[in-house]
């Protein structure tokens, strides 16, 4: 008996070979990027994902938005004024970010 990964691969090749998938927006393209999916740790990224898709974001979710656009902001400037005060406000989101998810571990949440 087939396993259910079997069973969809099976689906999916009958779908592209038939024609079917062709039509679907993005159908052989590869997924857009996910801004703060790097900055998001691993046991969390699906959990985050899944609940995000469903319109129910954790706030975590956003905190590691603005890490992200942090850490881009800092990589492109030159400014050494800029980058002191980006750095600063990196440090302190980090410091809330570590707060949150350590609040989360204790919760047994994670």
């Amino acid at each position: 008996m087939p396993t259910q990964d079997e069973e969809i691969a099976r689906h999916l090749r009958e779908a592209a070979a038939s024609g079917e998938l062709a039509g679907i927006e993005g159908y052989g393209k590869p997924l857009p990027e996910v801004p703060g999916w790097d900055a998001t740790p691993d046991e969390l990224r699906m959990p985050f994902r899944i609940l995000k898709n469903a319109g129910h974001a954790p706030p975590e979710i956003e905190l590691f938005h603005q890490r992200a656009e942090l850490v881009a902001a800092l990589e492109a400037t030159s400014d050494p004024a800029e980058q002191h005060a980006l750095r600063g406000r990196l440090a302190e989101l980090q410091q809330k970010i570590a707060v949150r998810l350590e609040a989360l571990r204790r919760s047994g949440t994670l």
